[in-house]
């Protein structure tokens, strides 16, 4: 957990306050006791060790989803970045980097170790813009479309609420992605355009125009709904069943550590299904971002239905699947941290209705 406590100083003040009595000090000294003696209110959220401090579904609840959200997205992409540049260079140029393996030894060889993490910049910057979108984006259209299907369709078509919900959030968040991802394959794929965003991005608009940033968005989309879709419709329900099935424990009384493992193992299982169900796609933005002019049927000529589907496919199981684990433990990490509950699981039951009064207990009253 000391990632979290040192991300702690990085939260935005208004998610939470220092203890309760350090804030008893802060308000005296802030407002002076009215004229009445009466005690003034405070409208500052409790510290986030506190659990349940922060209000399900307010706008510190999106605001702490969509931190969070940035927060396990934007660092897990970069730490994979040798495996995403390795993965691009397959996808454009499989002649050269005919395997894994191969693929890092050529990479070594020609740009050394640095050469690793060539557009890391654009990528953190890119990727932590997503997150942010998509998770904060998630929660609110999970909630909004749940409320517009009633609590009895909710529940029963919760599915299609997850589905309904992720998409309408990845569209927002590639929107955010786009430029950055333009660039960031053109500075990896095309050895000595640029060092990285600093000169790649004045570049690549002077190279391609302001909407050449943008070429890639419906197939960036084509790549990242499905994704979205499935990275969060299949870790909902993955880690329902193994709440319902696999664990004796009901999830409220199940300590935190067991229940970020959960949020692991859900996340890893969705990022098989996700790598799969997008890479088509994946193969597609590489191959458009990288070639000045190109079209999406110059792509699919040049790959191939077969390597559409599969071209660095191996390479893109592995990377997605432990990014989407480290992404889902990450997230709710930082909710743990700030007071809120893990995401998915079994809904504790709600309270059964205090039965109605007797009419001796009525007279009585």
């Amino acid at each position: 957990m000391a990632i979290f406590e040192s991300a702690r100083h990085c939260i935005p003040t208004y998610l939470y306050s220092v203890s309760p009595k350090k804030s008893l000090i802060l308000e005296e000294m802030a407002s002076p006791p009215s004229a009445n003696g009466a005690e003034s209110k405070s409208f500052i959220v409790p510290a986030p060790s506190e659990p349940a401090k922060i209000e399900m579904f307010s706008p510190a609840f999106y605001a702490a989803s969509a931190f969070g959200g940035g927060l396990s997205t934007g660092p897990t992409h970069t730490a994979v970045t040798p495996f995403d540049l390795v993965k691009c260079n397959m996808q454009i140029d499989p002649a050269k980097y005919k395997s894994i393996s191969s693929g890092f030894g050529v990479l070594l060889k020609e740009q050394g170790v640095r050469g690793f993490f060539r557009g890391w910049v654009p990528t953190l910057l890119g990727y932590s813009a997503q997150g942010a979108c998509k998770y904060g984006f998630y929660e609110f259209f999970k909630k909004y479309y749940s409320d517009i299907a009633g609590p009895e369709y909710a529940a029963k078509y919760k599915t299609l609420i997850y589905l309904a919900g992720s998409a309408s959030a990845e569209v927002i968040a590639d929107v955010a992605l786009c430029p950055m991802e333009a660039v960031k394959v053109r500075v990896q794929t095309q050895p000595g355009f640029a060092r990285g965003l600093s000169d790649g991005f004045p570049k690549f608009v002077k190279s391609e125009g302001a909407l050449g940033l943008y070429k890639g968005l419906v197939p960036l989309w084509g790549r990242q709904i499905p994704y979205t879709m499935m990275k969060f419709a299949s870790f909902e329900t993955i880690v329902e069943m193994l709440y319902k099935h696999a664990i004796p424990t009901p999830k409220d009384q199940c300590s935190k550590t067991l229940q970020l493992g959960v949020s692991f193992a859900g996340g890893y299982v969705a990022g098989v299904f996700c790598a799969l169900v997008s890479h088509p796609a994946d193969n597609l933005v590489s191959f458009l971002n990288n070639a000045k002019g190109a079209t999406v049927g110059d792509a699919v000529k040049n790959l191939g239905v077969w390597g559409l589907f599969t071209r660095g496919l191996p390479l893109r199981i592995v990377m997605i699947g432990t990014l989407t684990a480290a992404q889902w433990g990450l997230y709710d990490g930082f909710k743990v941290f700030v007071g809120l509950p893990t995401t998915g699981g079994i809904a504790p039951a709600a309270p059964a209705p205090a039965p109605a009064p007797t009419t001796s207990e009525l007279a009585e009253a």
